[in-house]
């Protein structure tokens, strides 16, 4: 793992700050020498290093709208424009939930603005993202559990084969990768994925974490896709089906980790998102 030193000469930095250590990366806030403020992220080497380096090409497409720049890129390493601090997290404790949704969608739209150039071709096919989901569905463990995987795998394959358009999308939206700066609200840290986009509103529903009661909440779960679906001029029965099926898709990845903590909780906010999609 490289140290800021190793980057100071190609991207002239003489200042660095350690500000996040994750399983994936090292994130480094930096100082140039023309005075601006960056950020370095050197990822490390693990399993799904391809999701983030999708993720840079990604930003790379985006070229600076609805998320951070991406500045420079070798290797492993990027070097990004610097985002800001404040999370989304923020404004849902400070003015509302849905003011929160309102920023995310706002976010959301500007991500999925078309651009005169071709998608890139790292990109992710989402049914391969699927991957995990269709595997627990099709293993079946015995558990009451397998109802609603098999379930959730048919409804994807059903949105999988029903999507008309094809978008590169973030891949991995919530509160937490969705920052305020001098730019106004941006996203950070996506995954790379072409797909639909209701895929990319799916994830928004089962976060903040930690806030269990709220992302369970029936009335949470409709305004959420009212808001949405008004702003991104999707129907909402299809996102609330896509985040039902990303739900367990969530829920597989943690049964693959053995997280069955967190396999529960993805599972319970999935239910109580059919329950409300049954409704509409």
């Amino acid at each position: 793992m490289k140290e800021p030193h190793a980057f100071a000469r190609r991207w002239n930095i003489r200042g660095a700050d350690l500000i996040a250590e994750t399983f994936s990366s090292r994130i480094w806030k930096v100082l140039r020498d023309d005075g601006s403020v960056a950020v370095v992220k050197a990822l490390k080497p693990f399993d799904d290093v391809e999701d983030e380096l999708r993720g840079a090409h990604f930003l790379q497409w985006r070229d600076g709208e609805g998320a951070v720049c991406l500045l420079d890129f070798e290797g492993s390493d990027m070097l990004l424009e610097y985002g800001g601090e404040r999370l989304l997290t923020s404004v849902l404790d400070a003015d509302g939930d849905d003011a929160a949704t309102e920023i995310a969608a706002d976010v959301l739209a500007r991500l999925h603005r078309l651009s005169q150039h071709p998608a890139p071709p790292q990109l992710q096919p989402l049914r391969e993202r699927f991957d995990a989901l269709f595997s627990r569905a099709g293993k079946g463990s015995g558990s009451g559990d397998d109802g609603i995987y098999r379930q959730a795998a048919a409804t994807a394959d059903l949105l999988l084969e029903s999507t008309q358009s094809a978008l590169p999308l973030h891949g991995d939206l919530h509160h937490d990768n969705i920052v305020l700066g001098p730019r106004g609200w941006l996203a950070i840290d996506p995954k790379g994925v072409l797909g639909d986009p209701c895929f990319d509103a799916a994830n928004l529903f089962y976060n903040p974490l930690g806030r269990d009661a709220l992302c369970g909440d029936p009335q949470r779960i409709t305004r959420m896709a009212k808001i949405l679906s008004r702003a991104l001029n999707l129907e909402p029965s299809r996102l609330l089906d896509f985040a039902f099926a990303y739900g367990c898709l969530s829920a597989a990845w943690h049964g693959e980790d053995g997280n069955e903590k967190d396999e529960a909780r993805e599972l319970a906010i999935a239910s109580a998102i059919r329950s409300v999609r049954a409704g509409l």
